[in-house]
């Protein structure tokens, strides 16, 4: 399956609602304030948040104003064009070109998908060339090391791991060591969900980044929040506070193919800047897929189709 036709399956869930808002406005020819309720209706109830919707439904007023040959038939692409604006520069870019192990630390709340999104991920670079190591530092939630485990034998993926109950700052600091010896590319650390308001377990991630500096002065080199798209605009308030504690410089949005809250991620890039690398769009190892701003659009919000066939 190519990767667009990956975005659209993936998003279909959180398409429907707002494609079909879009489609029954785009199809009556006149504009009233109840077509408008419709659109704003469908964005609050996607996710984005109520900055995007106003932006959104503020540009839709001033074109109908100010074009005097405005169609409904407009609408879908002012509101493309508002959320391509504000998604400028979102698409995380980052090589593998250093002479260290490069270090991804995945952080998160509980059940956000941190450990399969580290398996997915090895998958992803080993398949490309890569020589990867995944490091099981979430040695608090029972079987959490087992599951990665699996994943790893599943996928034929290098591991280190510790003991349940193990020091995860320590399993980092072994695994940085490895890495180093077998001349690994990337280095993934899997670390324990935690929720962003206990100060304690946050300490818990400062320390291990700490310890990981002892190896390599600019480790971990990415630190990616991983957050359940579900869980829509809370997703926003996880991000504020793993940025402030611990320092974010990515995003992965995963669990995307069972949510209708697809706007979510607008959310959050709006309002923090950091850069979207991958999107969790199903269960299989390849379904994991690098965050793409058009592929996205054309998904969740795409033309309509007499729009497409002139283009």
């Amino acid at each position: 399956m190519g990767i667009f036709s990956k975005f659209k399956k993936g998003l279909q869930k959180g398409s429907a609602v707002l494609q079909g808002a879009f489609n029954r406005v785009a199809g009556r020819k006149t504009l009233d304030l109840d077509d408008l309720l419709d659109i704003e209706e469908a964005l609050y109830s996607s996710d984005f948040g109520p900055e995007t919707t106003e932006q959104i439904i503020e540009e839709i007023k001033r074109c109908h104003r100010e074009d005097k040959d405005f169609t409904n038939s407009e609408i879908t692409e002012i509101a493309r064009k508002v959320l391509f604006e504000i998604l400028d520069g979102a698409e995380g870019k980052y090589n593998l070109s250093r002479s260290e192990p490069e270090v991804i630390c995945l952080i998160g709340v509980n059940g956000s998908g941190k450990t399969t999104t580290c398996a997915k991920l090895g998958f992803r670079h080993q398949a490309q060339g890569h020589k990867v190591l995944l490091a099981a530092c979430d040695t608090f939630r029972a079987a959490a090391t087992e599951q990665l485990i699996s994943w790893c034998n599943r996928l034929d993926l290098e591991i280190i791991s510790g003991h349940h109950g193990a020091d995860s700052a320590a399993v980092a600091f072994d695994a940085y060591a490895s890495a180093t010896a077998k001349n690994t590319d990337l280095l993934l650390v899997d670390t324990a969900g935690r929720l962003h308001v206990k100060d304690n377990l946050m300490d818990e991630l400062t320390k291990l980044k700490r310890v990981l500096q002892k190896k390599s002065p600019s480790a971990p080199h990415h630190s990616w929040l991983v957050v359940d798209g579900s869980t829509g605009v809370n997703g926003l308030a996880q991000a504020k506070v793993f940025n402030e504690k611990f320092g974010l410089t990515g995003l992965v949005v995963t669990k995307l193919d069972g949510t209708s809250k697809g706007g979510a991620l607008v959310t959050i890039y709006r309002e923090l800047k950091i850069p979207i690398y991958y999107l969790g769009l199903g269960e299989q190892p390849d379904d994991l897929q690098p965050f793409s701003i058009s592929s996205y659009l054309d998904s969740i919000l795409p033309l309509p189709v007499q729009e497409n066939a002139l283009a």
